[in-house]
């Protein structure tokens, strides 16, 4: 028996994560894209209200969320504003290896320190010749006596000069190639760490991206997250968690764009009549619709997925990420067409909203990837 009926506390997760996004995230989104910097007062005032690590275990001060639940909450993050909602979730995809690989002294001791002082952390995986080709990292982490010394040059690292610390995935043996990935914990504010200015962006201008550069960082052998030559898994098993948050957030985004071109064409009238009555304008939105939706139940079917420990959970992640954020780009563009002028304009969000989905369709794997990953898990079947 199929049933989509949502439990009592999953309603209330997203009410909860509406509420937060409308009094705090709405009113000030303009304003944190505008300046582009990462949007610290909103950031500390989830930690207040208990909307952040919500898919970490309440010994380190999460929430217990299941994938599900975390995707009822990144869509009324996305809905807010996909730029303030990836600084929280971000923090979400930085601490999922330690979560997943981590001694349980590890995990006491740096998830108490980011809930204590309310910060963030970031996910070193992408470098300069080595993006969604993982296996293409050249960071080093070489091993001498207690200590590993780190070497290398990360880009594109969401939250990187907002974060406490940092997980870094480098090579321990450079001979073994990526069979040698090793995940670390490494303190931001660690010698020989140079973060480069920020990248100027398109959209998702609140999140803050930088390059990273390592030089001859030293970093204690307790702070190696799993086993060494493990961090390829620990980097996979990690996107098969967080995609469907990408997923979320992009449906949330489009949401808020649909409703947004629905009101204006209620209103809008031409011809004696408003514009939505129109055939060519309705069926677009009739199109929006049905395209939110169905990303919406694709998006929790992998999340579910996930919870109840199904297969095919790397196929199912990717699908719902590809697929979800494409229809972002293609319903946040409809919005902006739908409304002419006004769309194109920055007196509405919808222009905002289509410059901030764009990014969906490339972070955590570029869509190219994820019909790659897709594709492969088709003929392994």
């Amino acid at each position: 028996m199929i049933d989509f009926k949502l439990t009592t506390e999953q309603e209330e997760i997203i009410e909860k994560y509406r509420d937060f996004s409308n009094r705090l995230i709405v009113p000030n989104r303009l304003k944190w894209d505008e300046l582009a910097e990462f949007p610290w007062p909103i950031v500390k005032a989830a930690y207040d209200e208990g909307i952040m690590n919500g898919p970490m275990d309440p010994q380190y001060g999460g929430h217990g969320h299941s994938l599900l639940d975390g995707a009822l909450a990144s869509e009324e993050l996305g809905a807010g504003c996909v730029g303030i909602g990836i600084c929280i979730d971000a923090n979400t995809l930085a601490l999922t290896p330690l979560y997943l690989a981590a001694s349980d002294e590890m995990k006491k001791k740096y998830f108490g320190i980011i809930n204590e002082q309310k910060a963030v952390a970031a996910y070193c995986l992408t470098e300069p010749n080595a993006g969604s080709d993982v296996q293409g990292i050249q960071s080093t982490a070489i091993r001498k006596g207690d200590k590993y010394i780190l070497n290398g040059h990360k880009r594109f690292i969401t939250n990187a000069e907002a974060s406490t610390f940092m997980t870094v995935f480098a090579m321990t043996d450079p001979e073994k190639g990526s069979r040698s990935l090793t995940a670390f914990l490494v303190p931001s504010d660690s010698p020989g760490i140079e973060f480069k200015p920020r990248l100027q962006k398109m959209g998702q201008k609140a999140s803050v991206q930088n390059e990273i550069i390592f030089t001859d960082v030293e970093i204690p052998v307790q702070n190696r997250i799993g086993d060494e030559g493990y961090g390829f898994i620990i980097a996979m098993k990690t996107f098969d968690r967080t995609r469907t948050g990408v997923a979320a957030l992009s449906v949330g985004n489009a949401r808020a764009a649909f409703e947004t071109a629905k009101e204006w064409t209620k209103n809008r009238k031409q011809f004696g009549k408003p514009i939505a009555a129109n055939q060519a304008i309705g069926f677009m939105l009739a199109d929006m619709a049905t395209k939110i939706e169905t990303a919406r139940i694709l998006t929790w079917y992998a999340a579910w997925a996930y919870d109840h420990d199904k297969k095919k959970l790397n196929k199912l992640s990717a699908m719902s990420k590809l697929y979800a954020s494409d229809i972002g780009m293609e319903v946040t563009t409809d919005a902006v067409q739908a409304m002419g002028g006004d769309g194109y304009s920055r007196d509405f969000m919808v222009e905002k909203m289509m410059r901030d989905a764009k990014l969906c369709q490339i972070y955590e794997g570029t869509n190219q990837v994820q019909r790659l990953v897709i594709s492969k898990a088709i003929y392994k079947e």
